[in-house]
């Protein structure tokens, strides 16, 4: 959402007035009239403040002959205050993500691999299995065409199961095979192991 349409949102609400209305309001349907008596306001004053809260659609009205009604929008009022904390807490979130997401990563790394770079044995789990994957596959060159004879004796550098290895590889987008020769997909293509619940 556009940080315009949060801070005139907020305009909106930054007034004692127009919040004691909205509470009012998160009752039930009020005319002009029954909101003035029950602020203590003359009818202008309630007007006036009714527009402005109009103006930001936190309410609706209708007309019925001379009397104008008023209702909140509820839905509006919950998306614009969702938006503000969707944007002032965001990126924290994210990157608070990112930190998480790297602990796991050192920690499959340290369980899997051994001090000379061998994979110990083909991860059980899913999301591990992929974060392993990613691991071996960044070790390749981007953009190069590799044969089904080198990509097994690179596979073997880290763990004998080539073809288990390289059949992973496939199915899980990080390479694809064509007539014996393989070659990387965009990262973009790459299974997530860091979206997997």
């Amino acid at each position: 959402m556009q940080l315009e349409k949060i801070v005139a949102y907020h305009k909106a609400l930054a007034d004692p007035t127009r919040l004691r209305m909205l509470l009012l309001l998160s009752e039930g349907e009020l005319h002009g009239q029954a909101l003035a008596e029950r602020l203590n306001l003359s009818q202008p004053t309630v007007t006036h403040h009714a527009a402005k809260l109009r103006e930001a659609a936190l309410i609706q009205e209708r007309r019925e002959k001379n009397t104008v009604y008023f209702t909140l929008n509820p839905s509006f009022i919950r998306e614009h205050a969702q938006a503000s904390v969707d944007f002032i807490f965001k990126r924290k979130e994210q990157s608070d993500m990112t930190d998480v997401n790297e602990t796991l990563k050192a920690s499959i790394m340290r369980n899997f691999f051994s001090k000379d770079g061998r994979l110990r044995q083909i991860p059980a789990q899913y999301k591990k299995k992929l974060v392993v994957l990613e691991y071996l596959v960044e070790q390749l060159e981007s953009g190069r065409k590799y044969s089904e004879k080198e990509i097994n004796s690179f596979i073997q550098e880290y763990h004998e199961d080539f073809a288990t290895l390289r059949r992973e590889f496939i199915m899980h987008q990080f390479m694809y095979r064509e007539d014996g020769v393989y070659e990387l997909n965009p990262r973009e293509m790459w299974t997530r192991w860091d979206q997997v619940k």
